[in-house]
């Protein structure tokens, strides 16, 4: 679903800002979040998501920005298991900062801690291979 598919592209774009240290970038794709959820009119994700990603959109420091996007990755981690969705998607966990993220590929790169410890985490849901 377009909408849907809008909002974890944009998550995606800001995960991979974050965890480069930088926030460029993530308040314009916050936004498109917030419109995609908005504008989306079988209502497929919470209003709450909008909500956090317009809190994210507003952060002006590194700090703030990630301690709303563990807010946002929870909701979409939830909205994710709430509908059976499995694809492109992989959960990975950090001990240190105590959230999950949303990523492709397993190379981890955390979004919550500072280049030296881009690493840090666990894989916890791979995507499911398709059998043929």
């Amino acid at each position: 679903m377009e909408p849907v598919k809008s909002v974890f592209d944009n998550y995606l774009k800001i995960e991979s800002a974050l965890a480069n240290d930088s926030i460029e970038g993530v308040a314009s794709n916050a936004s498109a979040i917030a419109s995609a959820v908005r504008g989306d009119s079988m209502k497929m994700l919470s209003p709450e998501i909008a909500a956090q990603a317009d809190a994210l959109s507003k952060a002006k420091d590194l700090a703030t920005a990630r301690a709303v996007f563990k807010r946002l990755s929870k909701s979409l981690i939830q909205y994710l298991n709430d509908h059976n969705v499995s694809g492109a998607y992989v959960e990975v966990y950090c001990p240190m900062a105590k959230a999950s993220w949303l990523q492709t590929g397993e190379k981890i790169s955390n979004p919550y801690l500072d280049a030296p410890m881009r690493g840090c985490g666990e894989i916890q849901k791979k995507p499911k291979q398709k059998t043929s």
